[in-house]
């Protein structure tokens, strides 16, 4: 069974509080309860971290290594300058899929630049909790062709 670990930045522990017009009324762990289910369906294991603190997502990245065939990242605003996250995703050579809610693309020109993009498989932004679904599908997808 493959292995997947969903990792999320700061401030999505507040989804469904912070911004709705932007992030939707959808809390991380209804987000998460939908991604369960579909892992469920397809027969992947799942499991869940989120963290605003950079240093723990990098722990998390590289405590990846060896337990995880792929993991699905969504670094919040770590996405536009934490070099060290890019890094650590680089090292540990862990398939990871990027993932937004929001279309990072047609927001603020600070968030127009991933410093991560280039070390993952692909980025998926702007489909709102459906990203995770697409994500998963996605990394799914790329593993089996792996094997």
């Amino acid at each position: 069974m493959k292995r997947i670990i969903v990792i999320n930045g700061p401030n999505l522990n507040m989804l469904g509080v912070r911004e709705p017009g932007i992030y939707g009324t959808l809390s991380l762990k209804d987000i998460e309860d939908k991604i369960r289910r579909q892992a469920d369906e397809i027969g992947v294991s799942i499991a869940f971290y989120q963290s605003n603190h950079e240093g723990d997502i990098i722990d998390r990245i590289h405590a990846a290594m060896g337990e995880a065939d792929g993991i699905i990242l969504n670094a919040g605003a770590f996405t536009h300058y934490s070099y060290a996250i890019r890094d650590a995703i680089n090292a540990v050579k862990v398939p990871t899929v990027e993932v937004h809610l929001s279309n990072i693309h047609a927001r603020e020109a600070f968030r127009h630049h991933s410093v991560i993009a280039a070390e993952t498989i692909g980025q998926i932004a702007g489909f709102g909790e459906v990203s995770y679904e697409l994500g998963l599908l996605a990394l799914v997808r790329h593993l089996d062709k792996q094997t």
